[in-house]
């Protein structure tokens, strides 16, 4: 797909702004001008929260009522048009049809971001690399959203078991049940989870090592409920055989564990840890392969090409590194934020969008 124009209106400290875009697209200026205001703008045409992490009446201009965004696209083989008004909660139109819900508008209309916020996938713990793995499939995997919310049903369930089983023991019979539940549901998530690392995997080590200019090496392994794709019903006796031994401890701590929502992805670099040991710049690269790969295999699997929101990913890398990002990224259309004048130089092929206080400057 490819997003031809954008209008928006009142939206953070965009007044009004209307742009053309081409295949790559650096939007540059000086902090705190608007630059991820746009990308955040387009992103949200994907059906997805703010990335940033803020509610919808916060995107609204301070003194205005409502936001108003609206853009021309092609996807599907064929010219739209879908438009977003925010006020309190946002309200979608794909080709002058009403949709029931602004989620709905990810069917149509496909990206990937990167973030500064992201690099937390691979400096903290866990829960953000579990979230990338999630979210993807939640775009390529129609029923994936509902599992998730079915294990977090049942884990709430046993949860609370728990902590009921420790003013009333008796209830300690009924805690198989949860385990049960909970082993059926994170199997099922876990072998999503080991087949999309599977299929991602060769995109990310293509894509990586042309960011490193082939000096380094990278490799994901999955840990936890299970290391390696197997049938679903042995994930599912493993993970009841895990349920099982931390029984005492569980009970003890009034949680759970073990299961698929304590799992986790290694990413390493040369066969060492990424978090522990990579630099500032090897874990921007890393982020970045994985979402460039994550654009790649969704591409793959739906036949549509995603959009490339890269939100300040060229700081602490090398020209190398932001020589790959500017004019080797092939096959996608991409928007780049940058602060340095210097770096657009660069761009041998493109359009450059110069952002002051939320307007385009001529």
């Amino acid at each position: 797909m490819k997003i031809k124009k954008i209008e928006i209106k009142d939206f953070r400290n965009i007044e009004y702004l209307d742009a053309a875009f081409d295949d790559v697209n650096i939007i540059w200026g000086e902090n705190a001008q608007g630059k991820t205001n746009l990308i955040e703008a387009l992103y949200l045409f994907t059906g997805a929260k703010s990335f940033r992490g803020v509610k919808d009446k916060e995107l609204v201009k301070f003194g205005s009522e409502l936001s108003k965004l609206s853009i021309e696209f092609e996807s599907s083989g064929r010219e739209q048009t879908a438009q977003l008004v925010i006020k309190g909660r946002r309200e979608a139109t794909l080709n002058q049809i009403k949709k029931k819900s602004a989620a709905s508008l990810g069917d149509e209309i496909k990206a990937v971001i990167f973030s500064p916020v992201h690099l937390s996938m691979i400096k903290d713990g866990p829960a953000e690399r579990r979230k990338f793995i999630d979210s993807a499939l939640c775009q390529i995997k129609s029923g994936y959203k509902n599992l998730l919310k079915d294990y977090n049903r049942s884990l709430a369930q046993r949860n609370n078991l728990l902590k009921d089983i420790y003013q009333n023991p008796e209830l300690d019979s009924m805690l198989y049940i949860w385990n049960t539940n909970l082993a059926k549901t994170g199997a099922k998530i876990v072998y999503q989870r080991l087949r999309y690392i599977e299929a991602i995997t060769p995109f990310v080590k293509d894509i990586y090592s042309g960011i490193s200019s082939g000096t380094e090496e990278i490799d994901i392994n999955y840990i936890g409920s299970a290391n390696k794709i197997c049938d679903v019903s042995e994930i599912e006796k493993n993970i009841l055989l895990q349920l099982e031994e931390n029984k005492v401890q569980d009970l003890q701590n009034k949680t759970t564990s073990v299961g698929a929502h304590r799992d986790d992805i290694d990413v390493l670099i040369n066969g060492n840890s990424a978090r522990k040991y990579a630099s500032q710049g090897q874990q921007r690269s890393c982020v970045l392969a994985l979402k460039l790969a994550e654009a790649a295999l969704l591409e793959q699997m739906t036949g549509e090409k995603p959009i490339a929101l890269l939100d300040d990913v060229m700081s602490e890398l090398d020209e190398k590194r932001q020589d790959y990002i500017l004019n080797r990224i092939d096959g996608l259309q991409v928007f780049i934020t940058c602060c340095d004048k210097e770096q657009i130089l660069r761009l041998k092929d493109g359009k450059t969008i110069q952002i002051n206080n939320g307007k385009i400057e001529l």
